[in-house]
């Protein structure tokens, strides 16, 4: 029986958006199961970002989507080997505005810089709303 490939991605998935639901219906193409690990806030706060959502209902949002097989919390840059080497991940995702930072994760694991959606981020969303609304 031939083995699974696990696909896996990490991201805040703020304020979801297309750009979000592409990336991810593109990241489960690379294989058959997608992870899928949402930063929680304490996490957001360590990294200088604080979230419009909450980690409870950004995870919700993000398991409700069809291509996404399971939901894990991320807590810190350094879980990333820890995961891949626990779910038996095949392929590691991220958005090539990344690209370069992950490079290390070749020795566990193939790496995958997809390329964004242009003009949207949830930076950009928040910027507008505060520009247009405030």
């Amino acid at each position: 029986m031939k083995k699974e490939k696990i696909v896996i991605t990490y991201g805040t998935f703020d304020m979801f958006h297309i750009g979000h639901l592409n990336l991810l219906q593109r990241a489960k193409k690379l294989g058959d199961r997608l992870i899928v690990a949402v930063s929680t806030d304490e996490f957001n706060s360590l990294k200088n970002k604080k979230s419009v959502i909450c980690y409870k209902q950004r995870a919700k949002i993000v398991s409700h989507i069809d291509c996404v097989d399971m939901v894990i919390a991320e807590n810190s840059w350094e879980q990333k080997v820890e995961d891949i080497k626990k779910y038996g991940v095949d392929v590691f995702v991220i958005g090539d505005d990344w690209e370069g930072k992950f490079d290390f994760l070749k020795e566990f694991c193939e790496v995958v810089y997809l390329k964004r959606t242009g003009d949207i981020s949830s930076s950009n969303i928040k910027e507008n709303l505060e520009k247009n609304f405030a």
